[in-house]
This record gives C-alpha cells, sequence and structure tokens, in this order.
C-alpha cells in the first residue's frame, strides 16, 4: 500500500484533508516536522472532522530522521514537483512507494529534491501555476492505487 508524506506543510486545513483523505483510502501519512502550525490546531480538526482518529499518522522529527527509516524499511520515494517533465499518470507505481508532497509555500529544498527515487508533475493548463496540495494529493493517490491495486474493497460515495 502507498503511503504519504508531507514534508513541513504549512497549511492545516490542507493537512486535515489529507488526513481525511488517507483514513478513508487506508493509507498511512508520514508529517516530516516541523509543520507551520500546532498539530492540534482547529483548523486541522475542522477539516479532518471525525476521520483524524481513524487516520494513521507518524510524525518524523526532521527530514533526516524520515529518510532514516524510509532507507531503512527499503520504500521508494516518489516526489510531486512543478520541477519535473515526467507527468505522473505515464509513471509506473509500486504498492510501496511513498508520495511526498512539498510545502504549500516552498515545496522542498534541493537536497531533499535530489534524494527522491522519482520527480512526477501533474500536467496542467498553459499559464497555470500548481494545485492545491490536497488536489495533488488525491489525484496522484488515487492513480497510485490503481497502478497497485491497492483500492479499498468497499464501495464509498
Amino acid at each position: 500500500m502507498p503511503d504519504i508524506a508531507l514534508y513541513q506543510p504549512d497549511i492545516p486545513q490542507n493537512t486535515g484533508t489529507i488526513l481525511r483523505l488517507a483514513a478513508c483510502m487506508g493509507v498511512t501519512v508520514h508529517l516530516i516536522e516541523p509543520a507551520g502550525f500546532p498539530i492540534s490546531d482547529s483548523a486541522l480538526k475542522r477539516a479532518g472532522m471525525d476521520y483524524l482518529e481513524r487516520a494513521a499518522m507518524v510524525r518524523h522529527i526532521s527530514f533526516a530522521a524520515f529518510d532514516d527509516w524510509r532507507r531503512s524499511e527499503r520504500r521508494r520515494l516518489v516526489l510531486l514537483t512543478t520541477k519535473s517533465d515526467l507527468p505522473y499518470a505515464d509513471f509506473t507505481f509500486e504498492t510501496d512507494d511513498i508520495l511526498m508532497m512539498g510545502r504549500e509555500s516552498s515545496g522542498v529544498p534541493e537536497d531533499v529534491h535530489a534524494l527522491a527515487d522519482a520527480r512526477l508533475t501533474i500536467p496542467m493548463a498553459d499559464g497555470m501555476r500548481s494545485l492545491n496540495v490536497a488536489v495533488s494529493t488525491g489525484m496522484v493517490l488515487g492513480e497510485a492505487l490503481r497502478q497497485s491495486g491497492t483500492f479499498p474493497k468497499s464501495l464509498g460515495c
């Protein structure tokens, strides 16, 4: 099952929405600190609603701590970035990939970018800069789950 990693997220509402998505899809979210808000923030809870208690979240005190864990588990790091020419739909996902989303304000630093095993982008209409991180996460996670055959079995919406 793919996991989601959030690199030092800035906006609690986006993180709450992603945690809700993760709970519904049965995936784990790795939150790489420091976050730009207290993890107990009311906006996080409002966006995640009652799904937060059912979301699997692992907090990592730094990117180095996360990367040490990831390497020990032999997990592939797939970074979503505007600095790539490879569309996510043209990529072959593996079951245990970790899909990393950068900070809403600045993405990830170059050293983190360089450590990613793959760098993917979401094609958009000309003149557009980026999508909301929660929307991007949903799109790419859906494709990763589809390719790996790991969508939850019960029917939702």
